[in-house]
């Protein structure tokens, strides 16, 4: 029986990531960039933003992929369709990376998933153990890359924020070829044990029913608690700059958004209780969450670097999101559009073909 419930959380998380990316098509390097003297939105969307959004995501996909993951190997207790399909996401996540967008999370999940693979039949002690360690390497290994940020700071009406932006596409494309390397170093140093853990924590939390019963009421206490305890911390740290106080924020979103991830699937199970005419529309997004991801830096590049890149010299947080909500729209409509004729999303249907056709090669 398919899980509805997953599908919801799934359409939820990929529309949501818009509101996270949009700011880093403006300079990639530093994501959002304020006036010195920012307007009361500012204020208050950050403070939304890194209670309920800043990381969330990310994290919701990431416990999703290990439950995904997991899913499939039940169903054929072999793990070589699973690295054939880890396999294409690696290149997609490269091609879309370098070409595209150095946000790019496909190379991550790929790289991330082919080293989970060798916990699938692991016991839920091991999960847990194995993920509360990778965590902490991540974090420390983050810690330890974010502390020699230079304590400078950098605001959109300075003459230095001037001086770095281009309304140019072919200064961005090789900004971005730049930025996609040292993504790829970033990876196996520090990013790939935080996803790993976070998968790890989605395949004990689909093994333990989370993802179609929810949370038990004393485990819903503690995330609740977590989720505001840990996002309240890393709203104070704010204040932190330098390297030491983004190494500080840093650590702290990592517990932040994991606790509000779980607190967002309970949520999410609660109310669509497994029922497929339930959220139907956001259910069918999250069938074609692949390529909704692509077309959402699709979109957002044609926006912020193409047809309006003066945008991003005048455009506080509360434009980013008004646009994320446009972008949002626009799939929401594609979504129903589409899901009329076909089941299965283009990019889906392509990779799917790319994965029998390498079983079919090995097999042979």
């Amino acid at each position: 029986m398919r899980n509805y419930n997953m599908d919801f959380i799934r359409g939820i998380a990929v529309l949501c990531l818009v509101y996270m990316n949009g700011y880093a098509f403006g300079l990639m390097d530093y994501s959002y960039i304020p006036l010195s003297t920012p307007p009361f939105s500012d204020t208050l969307i950050h403070a939304v933003s890194t209670f309920f959004v800043d990381g969330r995501f990310r994290t919701l996909f990431s416990l999703l992929f290990g439950a995904g993951l997991y899913i499939q190997w039940q169903k054929v207790k072999s793990t070589a369709p699973l690295k054939a399909r880890l396999h294409w996401l690696i290149i997609f996540g490269l091609v879309h990376g370098f070409l595209l967008w150095a946000g790019d999370i496909l190379f991550l999940y790929g790289v991330s998933g082919w080293f989970v693979l060798k916990y699938l039949q692991s016991n839920n002690q091991l999960l847990v153990k194995r993920a509360g360690e990778f965590l902490l390497i991540g974090c420390v290994a983050t810690g330890l890359v974010l502390f020699s940020a230079p304590d400078e700071l950098v605001y959109r009406d300075s003459a230095q924020y001037i001086d770095l932006y281009s309304p140019h596409y072919s200064d961005y494309f090789l900004s971005n070829l730049g930025m996609n390397v040292l993504m790829l170093v970033a990876v196996p140093i520090m990013i790939m044990w935080l996803c790993v853990g976070l998968m790890l924590i989605g395949i004990y939390l689909y093994k333990n029913e989370v993802f179609s019963k929810g949370l038990t009421n004393p485990h819903l206490i503690v995330c609740i608690a977590g989720a505001f305890i840990f996002s309240g911390m890393r709203l104070y740290a704010s204040k932190f700059t330098g390297g030491a106080g983004f190494a500080i924020q840093e650590f702290i979103n990592t517990f932040a958004a994991l606790f509000m991830a779980v607190f967002y699937i309970h949520l999410i199970v609660k109310f669509c209780n497994n029922r497929a005419h339930v959220g139907q529309l956001i259910q069918q997004a999250g069938r074609l969450a692949f390529t909704l991801y692509i077309c959402q830096t699709l979109m957002q590049l044609l926006l912020y670097k193409v047809l309006y890149p003066q945008w991003v010299l005048s455009f506080n947080r509360i434009d980013y999101w008004i646009v994320a909500t446009g972008l949002v729209s626009v799939q929401l409509l594609f979504t129903a559009l589409y899901c009329r004729y076909y089941e299965q999303g283009p990019l889906e249907y392509v990779w799917r073909r790319l994965i029998q056709a390498k079983i079919a090669k090995i097999n042979a």
